[in-house]
């Protein structure tokens, strides 16, 4: 599949956030204030009214709206050509069958990591991509704390959602999930969602290494 495709989305994605949120701010100088959260499908059918009303916000944000939803109608394009390459890919496919996996995230793992060769443990490759936790550590504390920011700043949000998704959306039952679950009990949620994300890593580099498919018993020897 086309590796780059992942990798263009998320940038068309970037950018369309970065309009509204200068759309946002505009509307700020002006003395109104959006919602806090807007669907981006609905973010025009919001804010076209209220920039028609007035001339000058018309003519200060109607070439930011124009230019908004150009990046939008590509980013959908690329959206679906990403997935229709996910559909297609036969590695993919391995990864889509585990639960919270989906067309998004298993391409934007198989493009980031790009050959499963590149790393001898399996346990490495959530460090390379920076899931590991930030680590407080004293004579009388240690503290794993949040996700570090090293390495590929897509690939840990993308493996996040998938896990979060595993965890609190998916009806699909598997290791991972209960494992996950029993964590949550005791570490919080925020907590127990990365580690689900670093094992989901460790998961797909032994499936793809390996040529194996999800099985739904824990993998002892990659953990």
């Amino acid at each position: 599949m086309p590796f780059t495709l992942p990798s263009s989305r998320k940038a068309v994605q970037r950018k369309c956030i970065d309009l509204a949120n200068e759309v946002r701010g505009l509307f700020r100088v002006f003395g109104l204030r959006l919602p806090s959260r807007v669907d981006q499908g609905s973010f025009d059918e919001l804010v076209k009214p209220l920039v028609d009303a007035d001339p000058d916000l018309s003519r200060a944000l109607l070439p930011l709206l124009d230019a908004r939803a150009m990046l939008c109608k590509t980013y959908r394009e690329l959206d679906g050509r990403v997935k229709q390459a996910a559909s297609r890919d036969v590695i993919c496919l391995r990864f889509m069958a585990i639960p919270g996996v989906g067309p998004i995230a298993a391409p934007t793992f198989r493009a980031a990591l790009d050959d499963p060769a590149r790393f001898t443990s399996s346990r490495t490759v959530a460090a390379h991509f920076g899931l590991t936790p930030r680590r407080y550590q004293s004579s009388e504390t240690d503290d794993p704390g949040r996700v570090s920011k090293a390495g590929d700043r897509d690939l840990p949000a993308t493996l996040y959602a998938a896990a979060n998704t595993m965890m609190m959306r998916s009806v699909a039952s598997s290791e991972v999930k209960s494992w996950g679950l029993r964590l949550m009990r005791r570490k919080g949620r925020r907590r127990a969602v990365v580690a689900d994300a670093r094992k989901l890593a460790v998961i797909m580099h032994r499936m793809w290494a390996d040529n194996t498919e999800f099985r739904h018993r824990p993998l002892e020897a990659a953990l």
